[in-house]
């Protein structure tokens, strides 16, 4: 699979000077003043705590929310500009929980874009099957089980696979391994770094744990009150002196249950 975009070269995701208010209220600001761009192929992590913005940031990216000032532009185009529907199926998207429909087995999951976009049947399910087997389901096994059937990490799996489908360029995750326990959150969080090395996607991850945004981010990006006050690489982000930066970084040398 190959996600580079024929023809598109540089910064696939761009935010200049970007606002959000809730329902364009300008006293209630989710986003103020961002601006922030995103290279092909990298992955990005959005750290933040609760609140801070981070969701609101990765819904901008595919217009399920709109800037209130201010630009967010994929491939050059402002997101208003875009059909969002064509938008969003170029887009792939993974949540905490996979949000996968419960009356459609994991291989109609998966199927979902292509059969929207009209592929043919024999098409789709050769890529059925080579995307399970990708994210370590044996289609055999599996394609014919209803979500209810799956752990949680298989059906975090069939997600990762469902929003690859298409073959899109972009990757958006928002905290998709946060309702995991802690053995399964991370065997998937190894197995998804691989995963993206091999991609070669524009990813976009959303994190309160800064063990994870270390583990996976090619660049961090920290969100406080619905600001970037801090953007570096995973082991420079560990050396800057912002005092929210260290409240992070002294999380992961807390004993567990000890407050930061």
């Amino acid at each position: 699979m190959n996600a580079k975009i024929e023809g598109f070269s540089g910064n696939l995701i761009e935010f200049r000077d970007v606002s959000h208010h809730i329902n364009d209220i300008p006293e209630r600001v989710v986003i103020s003043h961002t601006s922030l761009t995103i290279a092909q192929g990298e992955t990005l992590v959005l750290l933040g705590r609760s609140g801070s913005g981070k969701t609101t940031l990765l819904r901008l990216i595919n217009a399920m929310l709109l800037p209130s000032e201010g630009e967010v532009l994929v491939q050059n185009r402002a997101t208003r500009n875009w059909d969002p529907i064509r938008l969003r199926r170029g887009i792939g998207y993974v949540i905490q929980e996979a949000g996968l429909f419960p009356h459609f087995t994991v291989a109609e999951n998966v199927a979902l874009v292509p059969t929207l976009e009209r592929w043919e049947r024999a098409r789709i399910a050769t890529r059925v099957a080579e995307l399970l087997r990708l994210v370590g389901l044996d289609p055999r096994e599996f394609a014919n089980r209803r979500p209810r059937e799956l752990s949680g990490g298989q059906r975090q799996r069939v997600g990762v696979a469902r929003a690859l489908a298409a073959d899109p360029p972009i990757l958006l995750m928002d905290e998709p391994f946060g309702a995991l326990d802690p053995v399964t959150r991370a065997e998937l969080q190894r197995e998804f770094r691989a995963l993206a090395q091999r991609l070669g996607k524009t990813i976009v991850f959303v994190t309160h744990d800064i063990r994870e945004a270390l583990l996976l981010a090619s660049r961090i990006v920290l969100l406080e009150d619905g600001r970037i006050v801090a953007a570096a690489p995973p082991q420079e982000f560990l050396h800057l002196e912002h005092p929210e930066v260290r409240a992070f970084t002294a999380s992961m040398e807390a004993p567990p249950g000890a407050p930061a």
